[in-house]
């Protein structure tokens, strides 16, 4: 992986940390208890704790990619960022701009 192509890379992620950190936050709106005090009907209100439910999970995994991102920022500089966790072997370019948090290559990431 070229300078270039590292400096690319970490404008990208940069960017994609900024709109994950958009994304809790408008998830975690979601996410706010249902007060008792809300007059809602007893099916409406299941399906709200239901929507709730899918919202935290939801931020879990949004959480758990911002954790990715931030690791693969500070490991961008590192020789062997792009490179395999399993095989060792380079990580395809349009892997990693696609998933810049990425420590597998396609075959080792499908196994």
């Amino acid at each position: 992986m070229t300078a270039e192509d590292r400096a690319d890379l970490k404008i990208k992620i940069e960017e994609q940390i900024a709109e994950t950190l958009i994304k809790i936050k408008e998830i975690e709106e979601l996410c706010q208890p249902i007060a008792p005090d809300v007059s809602l009907g007893r099916i409406t209100r299941m399906d709200a704790i239901n929507n709730k439910s899918v919202a935290e999970a939801s931020l879990r995994a949004t959480k758990r990619k911002l954790g990715k991102l931030q690791h693969a920022l500070s490991k961008i500089e590192h020789p062997d960022f792009g490179i395999c966790g399993v095989c060792k072997r380079p990580i395809q370019p349009k892997r990693i701009m696609l998933m810049p948090e990425s420590s597998r290559c396609v075959r080792c990431a499908s196994r």
